[in-house]
């Protein structure tokens, strides 16, 4: 009661607002609410124009950027408590991005609460970035002010000095025909079917999941006792049924956290693909699980856990009783079934679109696959008689796992690696580390080398042998990759790109193009060429930008087109390189609105946004050395799609340019 009156008795400072403007679509505005007891809420809400909307601080990794917000020295005389909370969001599919997209319409509602740890805080500074958007997108930041006593707070502004002015100017373009990049002129980004991907890739792991010596034998026992222990067979059929579904729900519940925690959403899952330290987190959590696949430890939850849930199915009986069941065999087969999981969230991580719903998709299509023996063999129960034994080689399938748990622990090194210029997982060094994993598994497989603690088999099967010789020529055939005697595009957007490479020194750009990767100076160079700019805006750990490059960059009517007919200028937006002191500037994109720009990736961010309205990777236009636009911009697309819009662009080029025009007749 306490509460709700101090919530009515709630003091209101406004301390920013101006008119409403397409120059100007959100006006914000802030309010304190004492909760007593030293705590405080912070409301902070946005009145947004009609047609215009907010990102939410959750929304899709891949799309739009997200609102972010951060509280000056929170834990020296305040502490945050909690996350940030929202108001009402809405979802819509992106088809530009090809994401599910959370953002607010006519307004825009955050709360955080606080709790004041000095008696003399009166006064403290947040700081909002936000992306507001219509047909086009555009990066804005707000500094709020707030006392907590009611006073008047005099807003401390960033200056832009004559040197940030010079360089803030110098990312400006004077585009010509700039309104050509609004529509994408039929050439959309490909619609993505990301959740039934996920889905594809849970139920996948189900089904692997199925043969560990955790699970496997269960099935016959599970079965057994459904169809002989009850005196109506059909009733025994509907109980297995009924266990299979149980078991669905609860691994589909398990992801329910995943949509509460939105902090887990936001700061670790949507960040994990330019997020370094992420990164070699996930490198690390996936080393330990394949040594746990590789018999040197179990991974276990307390005994205690499955034993309550054992009494309690006993104690339940019926249907609540056969869901108990269900959450023991979750609890018991956990030491195979949750390496398996840590690799589904790490796929998902990397994935694009909404990252709780696509985890809720794959953990339902796990459950599916682990759920569907149950079902079937209650149906079906001759088919009983034709299932396996247990046995080793049940083993060998968890040892099989341990080495591509391995091989997938060392993407997440060679994420932190590219984004962290550090050098060490060159192309050549990361092939190097796969070709040894799958030897060894080859060799393991073969029955040449084993782990300690498994007996010696006097028998291979022609299964394992089989598994093993592939195992083989996949190792050839990363070899010839790694040697550039193939292209690896079934691994595409997967290892680092090839420029990045130890041998091959003489270029940094892809496929061996010639790009530049500073603007001005690749204009300067289009200029005296006499041909068009292909920009092309790309991140270290973009992989639909690998897949770009790999498997449409090098199509044969592609690759003549980008290499002879344009030059290639390649801004790296997740590029950590600080720029030096001379190089940092202050950039106001509106009157009020600074932003510092501390490293290469801001500044080529910055200048994407400002310029063409857009955050998101990869980003092509097709531009004159005049900066004259000569095609809509796209996405990520087809070759044929690719090829066609390059095209049109040079024919736009040479209708502009009849000197390009009659040296290319000839």
């Amino acid at each position: 009661m306490k509460s709700v009156l101090l919530f009515f008795l709630a003091s209101f400072t406004w301390i920013y607002g101006t008119a409403q403007t397409e120059d100007d679509p959100v006006q914000w505005t802030h309010e304190v609410r004492d909760l007593g007891d030293g705590g405080y809420e912070l409301v902070f809400r946005g009145k947004i124009l009609e047609g215009w909307h907010v990102y939410s601080q959750y929304t899709a990794e891949g799309g739009s950027l997200p609102s972010e917000f951060s509280f000056e020295n929170a834990g020296q005389g305040y502490e945050l408590v909690g996350s940030t909370e929202e108001g009402l969001t809405q979802k819509a599919f992106s088809e530009i991005f090809g994401v599910e997209e959370t953002f607010f319409k006519k307004e825009a509602l955050f709360i955080q609460k606080i709790k004041r740890l000095s008696p003399k805080l009166n006064q403290l500074n947040v700081n909002l970035f936000y992306q507001v958007c219509k047909e086009v997108c555009i990066p804005m930041e707000i500094d709020f002010h707030i006392s907590l006593d009611g006073t008047m707070v005099a807003a401390d502004k960033k200056t832009v000095d004559a040197s940030s002015v010079l360089l803030g100017n110098s990312l400006k373009l004077d585009l010509k025909n700039k309104e050509m990049l609004t529509g994408y002129d039929g050439f959309d980004p490909k619609s993505k079917n990301g959740l039934w991907t996920i889905f594809g890739l849970g139920f996948v792991g189900g089904l692997i999941a199925l043969l560990t010596p955790c699970v496997f034998p269960m099935i016959p026992l599970t079965v057994s006792f459904f169809t002989k222990r009850v005196q109506n067979k059909s009733r025994g059929v509907a109980n297995a049924i009924f266990y299979g579904f149980c078991i669905v729900l609860i691994y589909f519940l398990l992801s329910l956290p995943f949509h509460a925690f939105d902090t887990i959403d936001s700061q670790i899952l949507n960040t994990i693909a330019t997020n370094i330290w992420i990164n070699i987190f996930f490198f690390l959590i996936f080393v330990f699980f394949a040594f746990s696949f590789f018999g040197y430890y179990e991974l276990t939850l307390p005994n205690s856990w499955a034993n309550k849930m054992d009494a309690a199915s006993s104690r339940a009986g019926g249907v609540l009783g056969i869901f108990f069941m269900a959450v023991t065999l979750a609890i018991v087969s956990f030491s195979c079934t949750g390496p398996i999981l840590g690799g589904l969230l790490g796929s998902t991580a990397l994935s694009i679109g909404d990252v709780a719903t696509n985890l809720s998709a794959g953990m339902t299509g796990f459950g599916l696959a682990l759920a569907l023996p149950f079902g079937l063999f209650a149906l079906f129960p001759s088919w009983l008689n034709s299932i396996p034994k247990s046995g080793s080689w049940m083993n060998t399938v968890k040892v099989f796992l341990g080495f591509l748990e391995l091989a997938l622990a060392f993407k997440f090194l060679s994420n932190a690696d590219l984004v962290g210029s550090w050098g060490i997982l060159k192309r050549e060094v990361f092939l190097g580390i796969w070709i040894l994993l799958f030897l060894l598994l080859a060799f393991y497989l073969l029955g040449f080398i084993r782990f300690p603690h498994e007996p010696k088999q006097s028998k291979i099967s022609i299964l394992r042998k089989g598994t093993g010789l592939l195992s083989i020529v996949f190792s050839i055939y990363l070899l010839s990759g790694a040697l550039n005697y193939t292209s690896l595009k079934m691994l595409s957007g997967f290892p680092p790109p090839d420029f990045y490479s130890v041998v091959d020194k003489n270029t940094d750009c892809p496929l061996g193009f010639d790009c530049f990767k500073d603007f001005q100076a690749g204009v300067s160079h289009a200029k005296e060429s006499n041909k068009p700019i292909l920009l092309d805006f790309t991140g270290w750990a973009c992989v639909n930008c690998r897949k770009m490059e790999e498997t449409v960059w090098s199509d044969p009517d592609v690759y003549p087109l980008i290499k002879d007919d344009f030059v290639l200028i390649s801004l790296y937006i997740d590029d950590r390189t600080p720029l030096s002191e001379k190089e940092q500037f202050n950039f106001e994109f509106k009157p009020g609105n600074v932003k510092t720009i501390n490293t290469v990736g801001e500044k080529w961010g910055t200048f994407q946004t400002v310029n063409f309205g857009a955050a998101s990777q990869p980003y092509y236009v097709i531009l004159s050395p005049e900066l004259e636009v000569l095609n809509t911009s796209i996405q990520n697309t087809d070759s044929k799609t690719y090829r066609d819009w390059l095209r049109k662009g040079l024919e736009n080029y040479r209708q502009t340019n009849s000197e390009w025009s009659s040296a290319a007749d000839d």
